[in-house]
């Protein structure tokens, strides 16, 4: 079977839309997201989408399914929020580990059917790691610019414990993403280099997604795009791009430069559009995959999905119209310019 690097080589690879958005669709109800196993839990936890990974794995594997058939080579686990810290809303933090376990092995499944299904498009598992729902470079109180409500050591104990339940359940990639606090990404990338060098094993290909804010070109914690690349291109990824925030048209000039200035491959997976007013997307997968087309066709990217609002429409329509599109061409890895 071709390796993720020859793939990459190759086309422009595929990634998955949103799953979010996919799990809306199932309308389900405070008793779905507790399943049997919860039934008796002391607090709501509707909107906890991470947990249907052990409450409903069948509707999250069906999902996987559908951007498969759509023509995604990468899927992501359902875990951006599989972290001790973010299942605290929840008081669910002893669970974290077996839910990256948990999605990681349906994710993981699904890819191997459709890989069995066709040997010549292998089809990979990204273990998504979320940006968390706290920061270590900005304070949460406005009268307390120095005070934390996390220290750095305990995000990496977190991550930790999330990249070890992803790999055990068999993901191919890690993918750190949603990034507006690059602190919090180096805490993640931290912990990635602790964890294979504890188990003495290869690390595994690393893809990095930042997202810029607002039209200041900024992260959320106020690096430009290129400072936010320095900052990570030393864990010397697979690939380094930008997704959420930003509707498609809204993120050209971002990745034109990072197409620029990167040495590594480049992602891009925008939300369909930017939201209306009810907060939902309106963007056309047609209009999407026109958007990300003209990326192709500049020599903007290698990977290409789709973020919020996106859908198994979206993401056929994307890799139909990049098919025919060569990637970009990938630079010399700084060290080998030197």
């Amino acid at each position: 079977m071709k390796s993720l690097s020859q793939c990459a080589a190759e086309r422009i690879l595929i990634i998955d839309g949103a799953m979010g958005t996919m799990i809306q669709r199932y309308k389900l109800e405070e008793a779905d997201y507790r399943g049997e196993r919860f039934k008796d839990y002391h607090m709501d936890v509707k909107g906890n989408n991470d947990l249907l990974n052990l409450t409903q794995p069948h509707i999250i594997e069906a999902i996987h399914k559908e951007y498969l058939e759509a023509g995604a080579d990468i899927i992501e686990t359902n875990t951006f929020s599989s972290t001790t810290i973010a299942m605290a809303d929840y008081d669910m933090q002893s669970i974290a580990f077996e839910l990256n376990v948990a999605a990681a092995s349906i994710a993981k499944k699904a890819a191997q059917e459709y890989t069995a299904k066709n040997p010549d498009k292998p089809r990979f598992v990204a273990g998504a790691i979320g940006p968390l729902n706290k920061t270590l470079s900005l304070s949460p109180d406005v009268n307390n610019p120095g005070f934390r409500s996390v220290s750095f050591d305990e995000v990496v104990t977190a991550y930790y414990e999330q990249i070890k339940g992803l790999h055990e359940g068999g993901v191919d990639i890690l993918l750190i993403e949603t990034i507006f606090d690059t602190l919090n990404s180096k805490a993640a990338i931290f912990a990635i280099k602790k964890y294979f060098s504890d188990i003495d094993q290869p690390e595994l290909p690393v893809m990095i997604s930042g997202t810029i804010t607002d039209a200041s070109g900024r992260t959320l914690s106020g690096q430009t795009l290129e400072a936010f690349y320095i900052s990570v291109m030393h864990v010397k990824p697979f690939s380094v791009g930008l997704n959420c925030a930003l509707g498609g048209e809204q993120m050209r000039p971002y990745i034109a430069e990072l197409s620029q200035i990167a040495a590594c491959n480049v992602s891009c997976y925008p939300n369909a559009g930017l939201p209306n007013a009810f907060g939902e997307y309106d963007e056309t997968p047609d209009h999407t995959a026109h958007i990300i087309e003209d990326f192709a066709r500049e020599g903007y990217v290698n990977i290409v999905g789709g973020c919020c609002g996106t859908t198994p429409d979206h993401i056929r329509h994307i890799a139909e119209h990049v098919k025919k599109m060569p990637p970009r061409p990938v630079p010399l890895q700084m060290e080998e310019l030197a």
